[in-house]
């Protein structure tokens, strides 16, 4: 009580951690494979939006794909296929670490994303990012 503005980064920092968790849930365990890749490409680039670290919708991806595949419980061969459909599919590049959203809307739509359970909006110094 002594210190408000603590208290509200505590309390922001674990309805961000809980929403977050429940979006993960939901994205494991309902979304077809393409959806999770896809969803789970939108949140980092609205992430690294939200702190400086993208040239538009371009940023850094310094992961391998097996690691981009148990992050969203799938096999590698799985991942390289969908990333192979989803760049087929004109809505990302990917070349080395560098990965370009070609187009944000249709991927945001293909996996179902809604960057709401993020709840930028409501943390004084950041804003909603419409994508």
């Amino acid at each position: 009580m002594e210190r408000p503005a603590l208290a509200r980064a505590f309390w922001w920092a674990a309805l961000v951690d809980e929403a977050t968790l429940r979006e993960w849930l939901v994205n494991i365990g309902a979304r077809r494979s393409e959806q999770r890749v896809g969803h789970l490409l939108c949140e980092l680039l609205l992430r690294l939006q939200t702190v400086g670290l993208t040239n538009g919708n371009q940023y850094e991806l310094p992961i391998t794909q097996g690691e981009l595949a148990d992050t969203v419980s799938l096999t590698g061969v799985h991942v390289n296929r969908i990333l192979q459909r989803l760049r087929a599919s004109g809505l990302i590049t990917l070349k080395g670490k560098n990965l370009v959203i070609l187009d944000v809307e249709r991927l945001m739509a293909l996996s179902g994303f809604n960057s709401n359970y993020l709840h930028l909006a409501e943390q004084d110094g950041f804003r909603e990012q419409s994508l």
